[in-house]
């Protein structure tokens, strides 16, 4: 038998390899003569370069970066197997963990840190970026980030605007003439699972500003400058970004990345498959085994065991689940197309627990749950 081993990470426990790997050693455990393929996943949010550089045997890149507010950090991306792609999530240089509660104003904050991750991967070669835009601690329409790659934001007077989403207001003009030339042979995937539009009253002001720390009243300001945005760009590119789903994506970012670097939006877990080439990994297999932290009704509405489930099906293989822990309604995945489910872990674990017992008992659930294949393969023989 051939089994495609393909688990998200194990939050606060195991990476996707470390799940992949602990899974394949139960199941070798059972069957040494079995055949595992390890394919880590991810979602295209947190974990993405991570599972990405994992499955391609990729190599991690660690710059010195402008955070939202312009301080140095260290921010790291993935530059995969190829060669040529590069992996980005946003938020390793322009996210709100990186600064303190009482930091946190949109009407400034910048994309800065994140132009320069793509910089730095430029110079690398990379020819394809995967970008996750999660987690943003800015509403800056992605401005910072353009900036970084050549593109100008001018005023009055044709002066140059200062950094962060306020400043927008009174932008005048976007002069893209300085935009780096390599851009135009890069490809560039977004990962973004929200269809927010980047003005009104589901746009990135109104919905994800309060989360970055504006207030009712910075929520007004940020909303007038988005709108001077787009205006301007579709005045000055031809581009209506506005209305496009996605464009309010990490305040702003996605309309930004639309219309400075030619990006595509799209499902993350539809970009992880297809750049680790999942789907060439599941040819000739005979099952198929995701894997998550912990599988609920949730599971069942996008969340990565539904993206193995989705490349299993166009090979006619079947697909169970090996989790950590099972919540409210897990039930609803054999209606997605998951077969059967299998929580491993035999009682509650501290957080320190989990990072020990979790990868035991996610081994001997493997091994069991290859014992009843075994079984079922022999009683039906």
């Amino acid at each position: 038998m051939k089994i495609a081993v393909a688990p998200d990470s194990f939050k606060g426990c195991m990476t996707a390899l470390e799940a992949a790997r602990a899974i394949e050693k139960g199941i070798l455990r059972a069957r040494p003569d079995w055949e595992v393929v390890t394919v880590p996943m991810a979602d295209g949010g947190e974990g993405t370069v991570t599972a990405m550089v994992d499955a391609t045997g990729g190599e991690y890149v660690t710059e010195t970066v402008s955070g939202p507010l312009g301080r140095p950090v260290e921010a790291t991306y993935g530059m995969l197997g190829d060669g040529k792609t590069a992996v980005i999530e946003m938020a390793a240089a322009s996210g709100l963990p990186l600064l303190k509660l009482k930091e946190l104003n949109p009407l400034v904050t910048s994309t800065k840190g994140t132009g320069e991750l793509i910089l730095s991967a430029l110079g690398r070669g990379a020819k394809k970026m995967v970008v996750g835009i999660g987690g943003s601690a800015t509403v800056d329409g992605g401005s910072g980030m353009a900036r970084v790659l050549g593109v100008n934001f001018l005023g009055k007077e044709g002066k140059e605007l200062p950094e962060g989403g306020g400043a927008l207001a009174g932008l005048e003009h976007v002069d893209v003439s300085g935009l780096d030339s390599r851009i135009a042979d890069v490809e560039f995937d977004v990962a973004c699972d929200v269809d927010n539009p980047l003005t009104g009253e589901h746009g990135a002001a109104y919905v994800y500003g309060p989360q970055k720390g504006a207030t009712p009243e910075m929520v007004v300001e940020l909303e007038a400058a988005l709108a001077r945005m787009a205006e301007v760009i579709k005045a000055d590119l031809g581009m209506d970004v506005d209305p496009e789903p996605g464009a309010g994506a990490a305040g702003g970012l996605g309309a930004g990345l639309m219309a400075f670097l030619g990006a595509k939006l799209k499902p993350g877990i539809d970009i992880v498959v297809e750049t680790i080439g999942l789907d060439e990994r599941m040819a000739g297999c005979d099952l198929a085994i995701a894997g998550e932290g912990q599988m609920d009704f949730q599971t069942a509405y996008g969340k990565t065991p539904m993206g193995v489930v989705k490349a299993a099906e166009r090979h006619g293989v079947p697909v169970i689940a090996i989790v950590g822990a099972l919540g409210k309604d897990a039930i609803k995945v054999n209606d997605a197309g998951i077969e059967a489910y299998f929580g491993s872990l035999e009682r509650p674990l501290s957080e320190d627990e989990l990072k020990t017992e979790g990868p035991r008992a996610l081994t001997d659930c493997a091994e069991q749950v290859a014992r009843m294949l075994a079984l079922g393969m022999k009683m039906g023989g």
